[in-house]
């Protein structure tokens, strides 16, 4: 699979400088932890679940966790699990591409029942998710994750949710993240990223931010991620991938506030149609939110619609002019430091302090891509629609 391999290769060499790199479910930790993208949720009790995630791989999808927790109701969950066994042997007959597949689970116990009951299926499996995740509560899925990898021979990852209240609450928050970090680290080779779950966030203080806000207009949303980057995402080698914030909205509302997307990028062709779209499907604060994410050491996203997935996408392929610096930056003979002009003449690019975001960039380069000079991220998204 690849980022935007969904539309055709004359489309794609129109946009990209750097095309997409390929990867699979077998590829290295750093890679996949890289291209998740836009994580699709979907509940596990769906009846057609495996059309649905042969139809999204078919629209771009990359990722996609299969729920058995808060999505679906206490009482559906023998059902769920049954229906869960039954789609990934469908899948699994089928032989098409599928997306990395992870599961959210309840419990440690689920791990190892699951990857039992899925036999040969399982190969399509990638990991777990691993809800409310605290040091206490993280333990013993990790654990039980380990020994269902050791049984199955088949390489699990997790990618534990932060989002329980111990993590929000001010007088608990250091001692909780000090437990986490130290539970990670001891499995670090099992841990693809770190998800955050601000709706827990929001529904400890009963708030809830409209379609005109994005997560980081929550004051006591926005001190929990700063908390959670300091301790888990530094780039010295020690941190991880943390994902975005789930984008809650889907449909039309009436809107408070004028919308947030700027008319002069979307003046030629059809989009000003994307412009409109976006604003009528609430997707303007979406868009906002993706780039406030990445300024703030996210990568990736929770979605829980698939018209999420694109914007996601289109906003992480790296632009000619970020990729320039980020090279320029890299080059052997700067390895002493100093201080050089952008080639794009508009910044300073400080060799040792851009360094780290340089590493970070050429990451994102190699699975997303790069654009050409003049392609952004409308194109990318028209290119995508068109498809």
């Amino acid at each position: 699979m690849r980022h935007f391999g969904h539309i055709p290769p004359a489309v794609r060499d129109r946009l990209f400088h750097q095309q997409p790199t390929e990867f699979d479910a077998d590829s290295p930790a750093q890679t996949l932890s890289a291209a998740l993208g836009a994580t699709l949720y979907s509940p596990a009790t769906r009846p057609r679940l495996a059309d649905d995630v042969i139809k999204q791989a078919g629209r771009g999808v990359v990722s996609m966790v299969l729920c058995l927790e808060d999505s679906i109701d206490d009482a559906d969950v023998e059902a769920a699990e049954a229906n869960l066994v039954r789609q990934f042997t469908d899948l699994a007959a089928r032989g098409e591409d599928v997306p990395l597949l992870f599961v959210r689970v309840r419990q440690p116990d689920q791990i190892a029942d699951l990857v039992d009951r899925l036999g040969p299926a399982r190969d399509l499996l990638s990991g777990f998710v691993l809800p409310k995740f605290t040091e206490e509560r993280g333990v013993p899925f990790l654990e039980a994750l380990t020994a269902a990898e050791a049984r199955s021979g088949r390489r699990l990852f997790a990618m534990p949710v932060l989002e329980s209240p111990e993590l929000l609450y001010l007088e608990t928050r250091t001692a909780t993240l000090t437990g986490i970090a130290h539970t990670v680290d001891k499995y670090r080779e099992r841990v693809l990223a770190l998800r955050l779950g601000v709706t827990d966030f929001c529904s400890a203080y009963g708030l809830r931010r409209t379609p005109d806000m994005t997560a980081y207009d929550v004051r006591i949303v926005t001190s929990v991620i700063a908390d959670v980057v300091n301790v888990l995402g530094r780039s010295d080698g020690t941190g991880y991938t943390i994902t975005g914030p789930v984008w809650e909205y889907f449909r039309a509302q009436e809107r408070m506030f004028k919308p947030q997307l700027r008319r002069s990028p979307f003046l030629e062709g059809r989009a000003e149609e994307l412009r409109n779209a976006l604003i009528e499907h609430d997707l303007d604060g979406l868009l906002r939110e993706i780039e406030l994410d990445r300024a703030n050491g996210l990568l990736g996203k929770t979605c829980i619609h698939p018209s999420h997935v694109l914007p996601v996408h289109a906003l992480s392929v790296v632009s000619h002019e970020e990729f320039s610096d980020a090279q320029d930056i890299l080059r052997p003979e700067r390895g002493g430091g100093g201080v050089l002009r952008s080639a794009y003449t508009n910044k300073m690019n400080e060799v040792k302090p851009h360094r780290a975001w340089a590493e970070r960039t050429l990451r994102r380069a190699e699975v997303f891509g790069v654009a050409k000079e003049d392609v952004g991220f409308v194109d990318l998204l028209t290119a995508g629609l068109a498809d």
